[in-house]
């Protein structure tokens, strides 16, 4: 790593990155579960029924 220039291509800056070093816990990536179902009840569609265009 060489802090006297910046990197002149992306390979320079990637090699640069790399040898930064992490810290002494990387948190675990948190398991994404399934977003629920999106629905419209009655009187969310009774709101826009009548409208030509939803804004």
């Amino acid at each position: 790593m060489n802090f006297a220039t910046e990197p002149d291509t992306l390979a320079e800056l990637i090699a640069d990155c790399a040898e930064i070093p992490r810290g002494p816990e990387v948190p675990a990536a948190r398991q994404q579960r399934p977003a629920a179902p999106w629905t419209v009840d009655d009187a969310c569609h009774a709101r826009v029924v009548e409208l030509d265009e939803y804004v």
